[in-house]
C-alpha cells in the first residue's frame, strides 16, 4: 500500500476505536465479571465487546484486510503467514488497571504491511485521548473534542531521565537498570500508554523486561518511530511482526533519542 492509501484509513479506524472505548466504559461503569484465559491472563465482557466492535468496523472499512486480534488470535501461523497486510488488535490492553478501576487501559489497533507497523491508534477511553499515526504521515495526539496536535519524542541531554514504568509487571531488570542510569525519575503507567508517553516526550525511554505478544507494541511502535523516537529489542533491532509461529516479543525498549546507545544502561543479562 502507499503511504496515502495507509493514511486515508486513519479516520476510519480512529472512529472505530473510540466506538470501542465507549462500549469499555458500558462495562467500566457497572460491576462485571473476570474471567481467566488459558494463559492465565484475565478476561472481562469489555475486552470481548470492544473486540466485536473492532472486527466488524475493521471488515466494513477494508473488507480484504484480515484482522488478527488478542481474543481471536488462534490462526495457524500457516495461513498468516501469507498475508500481505492484516490488522493486528489488542482490543482493550491493560485489563488489569481495567479491573483495577485505575483508567489506565487503551484501545490498540495497528495495520502490519510486510512485516512492519505502518499505522497505529491508541484510544484511552477514560482520559478521552488518541494518539495516532501512519508512515509517513507523523504523529499525533487529540483529545476528544480538540484539535490534533503532532508530538514529538525528547532528546535526554543530561540531568535525570524519565523512565516510563510499568504499574503492573515492576521487577528486578528495571531496578538494576535504574542503578545503572543513577538520577532518574520513574513514571508508572499502565498499558501501552507507556509508549505514548515516550511518543509525546514526557518521558525518555520504556524498558519493558516480561513477557508481552505482538499486538501489544505494534500500534505503539508506528506512533513512536514516527514521533522520532524507536520500539526496538534489546539489540536495539526494530520489533518485526508476524515472522515466525509464536506472537510472543522479545523483550524491547522504546527510546526517544536515536543518538543514545541505550544498550550500556541495560542490566547485563538483558542485552542480547
Amino acid at each position: 500500500m502507499s503511504d496515502e492509501e495507509i493514511q486515508s484509513l486513519l479516520a476510519g479506524v480512529i472512529a472505530i476505536s473510540k466506538r470501542a472505548g465507549e462500549n469499555i466504559l458500558v462495562v467500566y461503569n457497572r460491576e462485571f465479571e473476570v474471567m481467566e484465559k488459558e494463559d492465565h491472563t484475565p478476561l472481562t465482557e469489555a475486552d470481548m465487546a470492544a473486540h466485536h466492535c473492532i472486527v466488524a468496523g475493521l471488515k466494513n472499512l477494508t473488507p480484504d484486510i484480515p484482522v488478527l486480534s488478542e481474543e481471536s488470535a488462534n490462526v495457524a501461523f500457516e495461513e498468516r503467514q501469507g498475508w500481505q497486510r492484516y490488522w493486528l488488535v489488542d482490543p482493550l490492553d491493560g485489563t488489569r488497571e481495567f479491573i483495577k478501576r485505575n483508567g489506565e487501559f487503551s484501545v490498540n489497533i495497528a495495520l502490519i504491511d510486510g512485516h512492519d507497523s505502518v499505522l497505529g491508534v491508541i484510544y484511552a477511553p477514560t482520559q478521552g485521548v488518541c494518539y495516532f499515526a501512519a508512515r509517513g504521515y507523523g504523529a499525533y495526539k487529540q483529545a476528544d473534542g480538540e484539535a490534533a496536535s503532532k508530538i514529538t519524542t525528547q532528546a535526554w541531554r543530561g540531568g535525570a531521565l524519565r523512565v516510563a514504568g510499568s504499574r503492573s509487571h515492576r521487577g528486578d531488570s528495571l531496578d538494576g537498570m535504574l542503578e545503572k542510569i543513577g538520577d532518574c525519575e520513574v513514571i508508572s503507567m499502565g498499558s501501552s500508554l507507556k509508549s505514548c508517553l515516550v511518543a509525546e516526550g514526557s518521558v525518555h525511554i520504556y524498558p519493558r523486561f516480561g513477557p508481552t505478544s505482538e499486538w501489544d507494541t505494534a500500534a505503539a511502535q508506528c506512533i513512536v518511530e514516527e514521533a522520532g523516537g524507536r520500539l526496538t529489542n534489546m539489540c536495539l533491532e526494530p520489533i518485526r511482526y508476524n515472522t515466525k509461529g509464536s506472537l510472543l516479543n522479545p523483550w524491547f525498549i522504546v527510546t526517544g533519542d536515536r543518538d543514545i546507545d541505550w544498550r550500556q544502561y541495560l542490566p547485563e543479562n538483558k542485552k542480547a
